[in-house]
């Protein structure tokens, strides 16, 4: 049998950042002006005011990278601007997956013409077709075939597996998983529960069939295994239908919305049962495990998930965070956690790759370092 290795990754970073107090002095501007729209309007309801303690408290969140700052700490927009490309010009996601795409062929030590597998995965596409993959498929000079896919914050993990799987029975040799994700574009800045929740980034992952794999170290995956189980807890109605079911495009349930409390009742459980399960089908229990890459949506649900899954709180270094810094990129999230904090494993060290999100979803993919 065909066995996959993951020999690089990479990860795209945009300059600009926001901490907490940046982005609490425009949303508290805004609730100001508003609440004042309100008095004179004779509306009694007033908007609460947000605060860098709730922020950390409720997330443990402290900075965010967004592909725009201004128009986001703008209290009259409060959305990020972005440019316009044209039908000739690379989409932006495609300029942020061949800057991650770059790095982790680097790392990897393979040319992007070796690629014949790239899969586009993330929770929002700029557009439907034709699909972001085949155009950074071009961009790269890449062969073979080329799609996108979308299972939320868990399609990396969606992708990762759909790529295993393809190099195992032959499809493909070498494969690219690249999550381009502007949380910043689908998040109600002007909604106090969530205003602060997500960030922008982009990952890129290299598969290859451990016959081609050249460089060294590397990770092999034990095994990969998928969940989903519906809920509307976390949603966000945008779509294609708008123009003809007559719907504002800028209604608040065009954008991220989510039932927190219920997500981490409902959430938890799902994903340390997903991960114990899978340890398990593969003859490994929690105690096996050098580290667990988690999804950075909370630090309170990672806490809680990793506590479950080893069987006692976790060290910093069993389970690393990064959403201080980059806050929620939904699906790229436990891609940069693997990213940054895997180089210090020595060969034979076992760890967890695990998303989770809407849907439900969760993708769990154990790896060993070579």
């Amino acid at each position: 049998m065909t066995h996959v290795v993951i020999t690089g990754t990479g990860l795209f970073t945009p300059e600009h950042a926001i901490d907490n107090d940046a982005l609490v002095a425009a949303f508290n501007a805004w609730v100001e002006a508003e609440n004042a729209r309100r008095a004179q309007a004779g509306v009694e309801e007033r908007l609460d005011y947000s605060s860098s303690d709730f922020i950390v408290k409720a997330s443990g969140i402290l900075n965010r990278y967004v592909l725009d700052a201004e128009g986001i700490l703008d209290p009259e927009r409060m959305r990020p601007r972005l440019p316009r490309c044209s039908n000739d010009e690379p989409s932006i996601q495609c300029g942020m997956g061949l800057a991650a795409a770059g790095q982790a062929l680097e790392g990897a030590g393979v040319a992007a013409a070796d690629i014949d597998l790239v899969i586009v995965a993330c929770s929002n596409l700029e557009r439907p077709y034709p699909a972001l993959a085949v155009e950074l498929q071009a961009a790269l000079g890449a062969g073979g075939y080329a799609f996108d896919m979308n299972v939320a914050c868990s399609s990396a993990t969606f992708a990762i597996e759909t790529a295993a799987n393809a190099i195992r029975v032959g499809n493909a040799s070498r494969a690219l998983v690249v999550s381009p994700e502007i949380c910043s574009a689908h998040l109600n800045f002007r909604d106090r529960d969530s205003h602060f929740i997500f960030g922008d980034a982009c990952t890129a992952v290299v598969l290859e069939s451990d016959e081609l794999a050249t460089g060294d170290g590397g990770f092999e995956i034990l095994g990969t295994r998928l969940v989903t189980r519906f809920s509307n807890a976390i949603r966000n109605n945008a779509g294609f239908l708008d123009r003809v079911t007559d719907s504002d495009p800028r209604a608040p349930d065009k954008l991220f919305v989510q039932e927190g409390r219920r997500v981490f009742k409902e959430v938890c459980p799902m994903v340390a049962a997903l991960i114990t399960d899978h340890l398990a089908s593969l003859g490994l229990a929690g105690d096996d495990l050098a580290r667990l890459w988690l999804h950075q949506a909370n630090r309170h649900m990672n806490d809680l998930i990793a506590r479950r899954v080893l069987g006692h709180d976790p060290s910093p270094e069993q389970a690393p965070i990064i959403l201080d810094r980059y806050a929620n990129t939904s699906s790229a999230g436990s891609i940069i956690a693997f990213h940054l904090h895997r180089g210090d494993l020595a060969p034979g060290a076992l760890g967890v790759v695990c998303s989770f999100g809407a849907g439900y979803s969760a993708g769990s993919v154990v790896v060993r370092r070579r």
